[in-house]
C-alpha cells in the first residue's frame, strides 16, 4: 500500500503541472494575438495617464527582464519610469 501523503503530493504535482501548461498555452496564444493586432496599429500611440499607470504597475511586478520580452508599446525603461 502506498503512503497517503506521498499520493497527495504526486496528485498535487500533477494538477499543478496541468495548470502551468494551460497558463503557458494561454500566454503563448495572447502573445501571438497581440503581435497580429499590433501589426494593424499606427506606429505611434498616445496613452492616457490611467493606461500608463496600469502598464507601469504590471510592468513593475513583472520585472525588467520579463518586461523586455513582452513590452512593445514602450521601452521597458520607459514603462518602469512611469511607475516612479
Amino acid at each position: 500500500m502506498m503512503d497517503v501523503p506521498h499520493d497527495r503530493q504526486q496528485l498535487g504535482a500533477y494538477v499543478t503541472g496541468l495548470v502551468n501548461q494551460k497558463l503557458l498555452l494561454q500566454n503563448e496564444y495572447l502573445a501571438a494575438e497581440n503581435r497580429i493586432l499590433r501589426a494593424h496599429l499606427p506606429a505611434c500611440m498616445r496613452l492616457s495617464d490611467p493606461q500608463r499607470s496600469t502598464l507601469a504597475e504590471i510592468g513593475k511586478r513583472l520585472g525588467r527582464s520579463a518586461l523586455q520580452q513582452v513590452a512593445c508599446i514602450a521601452k521597458p525603461d520607459t514603462i518602469l519610469a512611469w511607475y516612479r
